[in-house]
């Protein structure tokens, strides 16, 4: 059990890497409440709320709910968000945008309806869930290594900002794990003929892809890790094998040289 029991607002904790979280952070005996769109059946060991990431007035009224049956907010881990593929072309402006709407300024909401409370109590911990798609952009998800790219700048802007209040902001960028992200995608209402072909085989390759059957719980794990250090890293990765060699190849390679070795994955 935890030695310094939290009180944690997970952003979409009622499926994958966010109900793994809750599920983990509960069990070691911290006070968890999770955050859905519409709530169902309550889950055992923490307790989901209503929050839409792209409605300000449900996140505040989701943080005001916290605050009045915790009265704290210690940890902040927004992991909720959304995907999205195709070819980058045919992705509608209205798409992007609905994109970074949830995933850029919907993590924005929720910070600034949670640092408020954290300033006035002199410390807290904010864990943004990106993505090692952040490192680079992925065929078909041009728009989601983006997204997830700009949350990355806007937490570390952000962590430089907070650390005078007794505040920590890091990312946390996991790789492919077993969630239902890829049922939840955003995508075009049609492929472009000069792009079906490649689109066909990536996904074929990413539909079968043995990246998708890791446990969301390696993730919950690194969270509960990260909550117990003092004084965390800027930046955590949740990877194994080629996807985490991936990361320091693109730090090390020539770009054509990485882009030519990610394209021969989706051949």
């Amino acid at each position: 059990m935890a030695a310094n029991p939290k009180v944690v607002l997970v952003t979409g904790g009622s499926s994958g890497i966010g109900k793994a979280i809750c599920t983990r952070l509960a069990a070691q005996g911290h006070t968890v409440l999770g955050t859905t769109r519409i709530v169902g059946e309550q889950p055992e060991g923490y307790r989901l709320i209503a929050m839409d990431l792209v409605d300000d007035g449900t996140v505040k009224r989701a943080v005001a709910e916290v605050i009045t049956s915790a009265n704290r907010i210690d940890v902040l881990v927004n992991n909720a968000g959304l995907g999205i593929q195709g070819p980058t072309e045919d992705i509608l402006p209205e798409q992007a945008t609905a994109l970074f709407d949830a995933n850029l300024i919907g993590a924005h909401r929720v910070c600034r309806a949670v640092l408020p409370h954290m300033r006035a109590s002199g410390s807290g911990l904010i864990i943004n869930i990106t993505s090692l798609a952040a490192n680079f952009g992925l065929p078909y998800r041009g728009f989601y290594s983006a997204s997830k790219a700009a949350l990355e700048r806007y937490t570390e802007a952000l962590n430089m900002e907070v650390q005078p209040f007794g505040i920590h902001a890091v990312c946390l960028q996991p790789g492919e794990y077993k969630t239902n992200i890829g049922a939840n995608r955003i995508r075009p209402a049609a492929i472009g003929e000069a792009y079906r072909k490649g689109y066909d085989r990536a996904m074929e390759v990413l539909g079968g892809s043995l990246h998708y059957s890791r446990d969301p719980d390696e993730v919950a794990l690194l969270v509960q890790r990260i909550m117990s250090t003092a004084r965390p890293k800027s930046v955590y990765h949740a990877a194994h094998g080629k996807q985490k060699l991936a990361v320091l190849m693109k730090k090390m390679l020539p770009g054509r040289l990485f882009q030519r070795l990610v394209m021969r994955e989706y051949k």
